[in-house]
């Protein structure tokens, strides 16, 4: 384990730049992968897996890592750039009778949360709160007041019944939090549960320019942002990066996990994935370039449907025209070949969503570092109850400007 922020973020933007082939371009965007060139012996290794060892990979990166075939060191240097320590106490989940209407997962993870970031006193907001299930959690778990910011008002009414209804000192306020200019409420620290993109680094700005004493923070999607390539936040990121800012593709790869899928839900998404290939394979032999055509998400009325009436729907959505004699059951076929191998190269790929996820993180705690806040990151539950299972403890340092260089195993306070 790494336990020096900045060595960390270095360590793992030397190991992801030497590596970019590996991550940079999606498998299922080019069938062909540069590395599998470069590489036959291990795109034929990986080709070779069953459906039981792919899903077995799937679930369990590290035994991928460990079971590549020789001559991938790189691999198993995986292992200490992803070491984090565990920031998990006890779950302070409310009990379900309290939380109507929140899924058990969503209650849990809300739970452990709070449990790791104790002890909490004073005020506290909660950024992006939904109906306020963390904020009550917290308000249960400590002697806190606090205020919650959501911009769908229907949400808000109902977290302030439900509030309000067990006397909690809970309060929520329908606020666009990406409008910089709404006056913040007075509180002396901020929490934030899977806030997406744009929504967290906002707060991260937002909190240490108004000099709030702690921020705890779980960051997701950090795909979701207005600019295609987000800048660093820290300045020695921006200032030493070697390797190029992840795009917004890349960033997306840091998400793409699924450990919490149902079985239903990864069937259905299987020939989603299976169909979207199927007619790539079409669109690049109707079209003459060898190019991938990113479609968007596709309606529950076209995923009841069948392969041709998708295709259909996809090529109007793209302007194309199909001819009436298209070999549906050929594409088809195709989409079919192409996704047997695309999950096998993908294993490879998704070796690196963890520490690409990792190297965004460090981002913020070096910027967090820099503006005087001791930081602590590390896990607070489990992975198969949420892959986003990162949290940020960061605490401001008062006895100068600048606080000291935070190290991981530094419990904040």
């Amino acid at each position: 384990m790494i336990n020096d922020t900045w060595q960390h973020w270095q360590a793992l933007d030397r190991w992801l730049g030497g590596l970019a082939d590996f991550w940079a371009v999606s498998p299922f965007i080019s069938p062909t992968p540069a590395w599998s060139r470069h590489e036959p012996s291990l795109d034929a290794w990986l080709l070779a897996l069953s459906d039981e060892e792919c899903v077995h990979f799937e679930q369990s990166p590290d035994a991928l890592a460990d079971a590549l075939p020789a001559g991938q060191d790189w691999a198993r240097q995986r292992r200490e750039l992803v070491a984090l320590p565990s920031l998990a106490m006890d779950n302070r989940a409310l009990p379900e009778k309290y939380a109507p209407g929140m899924p058990g997962r969503k209650r849990e993870q809300a739970g452990w949360f709070a449990g790791a970031v104790q002890p909490m006193a004073g005020s506290v907001m909660d950024w992006c709160c939904g109906t306020g299930h963390l904020a009550r959690t917290l308000a249960a778990a400590s002697p806190v007041s606090v205020t919650g910011l959501e911009w769908q008002r229907r949400l808000v009414q109902r977290g302030n019944a439900m509030a309000q209804e067990r006397g909690e000192p809970v309060s929520l306020w329908a606020q666009d939090v990406l409008d910089t200019t709404f006056p913040w409420p007075p509180v002396e620290q901020a929490v934030a549960l899977h806030a997406c993109g744009d929504l967290h680094r906002t707060l991260l700005s937002g909190a240490v320019e108004r000099t709030l004493d702690r921020l705890c923070l779980s960051p997701c999607c950090y795909h979701l942002t207005q600019a295609d390539s987000p800048s660093w936040l820290s300045r020695r990121a921006r200032d030493h990066g070697q390797s190029p800012r992840p795009d917004r593709h890349q960033r997306r790869l840091a998400v793409q996990e699924a450990v919490t899928a149902s079985a239903g839900e990864r069937r259905r998404n299987d020939r989603a994935r299976l169909w979207r290939l199927g007619f790539d394979s079409l669109q690049r032999h109707v079209r003459g370039r060898d190019e991938y055509l990113p479609l968007p998400s596709m309606p529950r009325s076209v995923q009841k449907g069948d392969f041709a009436g998708f295709c259909a729907w996809a090529a109007g959505r793209k302007g194309l025209s199909l001819a009436d004699d298209v070999d549906y059951a050929a594409w088809l076929a195709s989409g079919e070949r192409r996704h047997h191998a695309t999950r096998r190269r993908e294993l490879l790929w998704h070796l690196f969503r963890r520490p690409i996820e990792l190297w965004l993180v460090l981002d913020y705690a070096l910027f967090l570092e820099e503006q005087g806040y001791r930081v602590r990151l590390g896990t607070f539950c489990d992975r198969t109850l949420t892959p986003r299972n990162l949290l940020l403890n960061a605490v401001r340092d008062r006895r100068t400007p600048h606080g000291p260089r935070s190290h991981h195993e530094n419990t904040p306070g």
